[in-house]
């Protein structure tokens, strides 16, 4: 039985992954924040929450993190967990440097001190391509990052070459485009979509506000993704690789495909600032811009090429962007019911 721990178990991918990893017969712990709430509700949702063991771990405190892996035997470490809301890391941008940037440093050198075998997972972001130089965006695409959560993940990611290139770790990151599931936290775009219109399809009046409805971005199902984290730490060479549909949508589109699924058809007006969505069965008005949610430094466009994946690891995805719209809209709706 190998055995893995997995930083932000109980955040979406965290919890996807421990499913897939209990499944596949690992003895699975995974580490959460002191203050966070013992609830663990993704766990649960995926029926794991009695099959995995919970630890104290704080990204930003390295004598937690000595002992944690000095503590129990591991052969693979997915480092999932971050500061990991794009909008919120302008409003703390020195916390998002710690826990995304420095402490992936501080579990790489851990590791390097005590667990030179154990093999590393690092949760890389297509938020890293920013002003993307390249479309679509690849392993060896230049970064630009455009908020402090981009940068911060370029210190962890650049960090995960070195310490493979310098000390020989199995140390691989997964550079992944968006990834979306019904467990989505509900500060996401994607997640704000499907549960204010859940909310209007039961009878609610209040529009969804959002920002830049003319951003495009990869979107994929978290639960393939998870699976391609698995496959990269399986390979005999650790090394870099984007996970992506290599389909690029608008939010717009994303919110007419969720809305679509709970029996909506949107009339669109408007542009930029004054654009507006309404339902002509109803009559009501579902969207409308917040310019309160336009980012300081926009990210325009992300789309991944996921060959490298697809040649070496046999990964692809297999949920679409329609198919991950409906799923995330259905779930919402069934849990107001």
């Amino acid at each position: 039985m190998k055995t893995a721990f997995i930083t932000g178990i109980t955040g979406q991918d965290g919890a996807y992954l421990a499913k897939l990893l209990v499944d596949k017969g690992y003895e699975v712990h995974g580490g959460v924040r002191r203050i966070s709430q013992p609830e663990s509700p993704r766990l649960e949702a995926l029926g794991v929450a009695d099959k995995v063991h919970l630890h104290e771990f704080d990204l930003t405190e390295q004598n937690n993190i000595f002992r944690t892996i000095r503590d129990i035997p591991m052969d693979e470490f997915y480092n999932l967990a971050a500061q990991s809301f794009v909008g919120a890391s302008w409003e703390l941008p020195v916390y998002t440097s710690e826990a995304d940037g420095m402490a992936v440093v501080r579990i790489l050198d851990t590791l390097r001190t005590l667990r030179p075998e154990t093999r590393f997972y690092q949760a890389s972001t297509s938020e890293m391509f920013g002003l993307v130089q390249e479309v679509p965006q690849k392993e060896t695409t230049r970064l630009y990052p455009r908020s402090p959560y981009g940068v911060a993940k370029v210190l962890g990611h650049h960090m995960t070459m070195n310490f493979r290139e310098s000390f020989g770790l199995h140390a691989s990151s997964g550079i992944l485009f968006n990834h979306e599931s019904p467990l989505r936290g509900k500060e996401f775009v994607t997640r704000k979509i499907t549960l204010g219109l859940a909310a209007l399809a039961r009878s609610g009046d209040k529009p969804v506000e959002l920002g830049n409805m003319d951003a495009k971005r990869d979107w994929g199902f978290a639960g393939d993704y998870v699976e391609g984290m698995w496959r990269m730490l399986q390979q005999d060479e650790a090394d870099d690789y984007v996970l992506a549909t290599g389909v690029t949508t608008t939010i717009r589109d994303f919110f007419t495909f969720a809305a679509e699924e709970l029996g909506m058809d949107l009339d669109w007006q408007g542009a930029a600032e004054t654009e507006t969505a309404t339902d002509r069965k109803t009559g009501k008005q579902v969207m409308k811009v917040n310019p309160k949610f336009y980012r300081p430094a926009e990210v325009d466009l992300l789309i991944g090429d996921p060959s490298k994946a697809r040649d070496k690891l046999g990964w692809e995805a297999r949920v679409d962007v329609r198919g991950l719209a409906q799923m995330m809209a259905k779930a919402d709706y069934d849990a107001l019911a």
